[in-house]
């Protein structure tokens, strides 16, 4: 009977253990059901870089938050929120300067108490938020912005870039000229007095010096960034003939530059290259003169791969919006995506908890992900800075369609337009472009 009694004892503590264990299971991931991933997202929505470029990317933000929390994702996407917690995002206007988002940034991270920050299109916020973060020691993710200097120049733990940089896109543009025998003598320019003008006016010479080394630089316009007037300048372009005309505008400046210098006939005169053009083609419709070359940052909007994953996200955005995602909804997509995998990465790694700061970090360093528009490296900056494939088309406007569609598009692979991981872009190039593989 005592024996018996004993027995019984321990069954019932054994019970009793069993049901504290699982009652603190549940406790636990209703916790985490009730967690939420607290995100900044930081793009253009006034001035002039939000109409065709800032508000685009927030709305592809809100389109694909809503897909993650209702878990209506792909696979491998296609988990809850965050790893099942709830992504709350929090949209910051950047407009205003960069002393102005320094101080945003912070209040972000201090006030908002966000655990990670999505954001950022001009080049001079960049180079000014990323070691506002890395002192603060907190995660952030530069979704767009092109200048090179970013990691080519610092060395950061916690700042990463999911995009490729603005190099890529200046040497697949003369790469493009040569593969399609464009005749190439004089070349004139036209970019923003800023750093990613500034950087990529260098990178489109000093590639066009190793393919086309007879070719002399004749205009070098250098307007400031918000200009809104190009009739000097257009004067100026029209005044000195040249085989091609070199632009990186992009926004509300790109939109004026077009509308302004279309109808006096300049794009008729030049072969047009500009290397971060299609943002403002749904815009501009038939006012965009046919026959420019034009990149788009990326193999994105009318330029991305045929694939499952871009079915599904030019489908809920066009849905939404009633207009086709360009590239700056898509470098926000693939931003979003790639935070996903890292979150969830990290959380996997760690016992299902929020993952901190490091644990992001160590986390997305050196990752890979498909993304709408194809594959995304972090290879280059010591695994924080990304490289992928881009494309370049040239401009129709199809009257049938009433929309502007690109023909003779030709790809490039990361691989052909990135420099290698050893080796900052001015130095690749006027290398030679040592390294680049399956250039076509």
């Amino acid at each position: 009977m005592g024996e018996h009694s004993q027995t019984t004892r321990r069954a019932s503590r054994t019970a009793a253990f069993s049901a504290l264990a699982l009652a603190s299971a549940l406790a636990a991931a209703s916790v985490q059901a009730q967690e939420t991933f607290k995100v900044g997202i930081v793009s253009f929505l006034s001035g002039q870089a939000a109409e065709s470029f800032g508000i685009p990317a927030m709305n592809g933000a809100k389109v694909l938050v809503e897909a993650f929390n209702n878990g209506t994702a792909p696979a491998p996407y296609n988990k809850k929120g965050f790893g099942g917690m709830t992504i709350e995002p929090v949209y910051v206007d950047e407009n205003g300067g960069a002393t102005k988002q320094v101080q945003e940034l912070r209040n972000l991270y201090d006030r908002e108490k966000v655990d990670a920050v999505v954001g950022y299109v001009s080049s001079g916020d960049c180079l000014a938020v990323a070691p506002a973060a890395e002192e603060m020691k907190k995660f952030l993710v530069l979704y767009d912005c092109g200048t090179p200097r970013i990691f080519e120049d610092n060395k950061f733990s916690y700042v990463f870039r999911t995009a490729s940089h603005g190099t890529m896109d200046n040497v697949a543009l003369a790469r493009y000229l040569k593969a399609h025998n464009v005749k190439v003598e004089r070349i004139n320019l036209i970019n923003q007095d800023y750093a990613w003008g500034q950087d990529s006016k260098k990178d489109f010479i000093g590639s066009m010096e190793k393919l086309y080394p007879d070719a002399k630089v004749g205009q070098d316009q250098l307007p400031k960034f918000g200009a809104g007037q190009y009739g000097t300048e257009i004067s100026a372009l029209m005044s000195s003939p040249a085989d091609v005309t070199h632009s990186s505008l992009w926004g509300g400046d790109l939109q004026a530059f077009i509308l302004q210098a279309g109808p006096r006939g300049l794009f008729k005169r030049t072969q047009g290259v500009l290397s971060a053009a299609d943002h403002v083609l749904p815009g501009l419709g038939d006012k965009m003169p046919d026959g420019v070359i034009l990149g788009a940052r990326g193999a994105y909007g009318l330029m991305a791969p045929k694939s499952a994953l871009n079915d599904w996200w030019w489908d809920i955005y066009s849905k939404a919006y009633k207009v086709y995602p360009v590239q700056a909804p898509y470098r926000m997509a693939q931003s979003l995506l790639g935070l996903k995998l890292a979150v969830e990465k990290a959380m996997a790694d760690n016992g299902g908890k929020k993952p901190t700061p490091e644990q992001l970090a160590a986390a997305m360093k050196g990752m890979e992900w498909d993304s709408p528009a194809g594959r995304i490296r972090m290879a280059l900056g010591d695994g924080h800075q990304a490289v992928q494939e881009t494309a370049i088309g040239k401009t129709r406007y199809d009257a049938a369609k009433k929309m502007v569609v690109l023909d003779d598009i030709q790809r490039f692979p990361a691989d052909c337009v990135n420099p290698p991981a050893n080796m900052k872009s001015e130095e690749w190039i006027k290398a030679g472009f040592p390294g680049a593989k399956g250039c076509p």
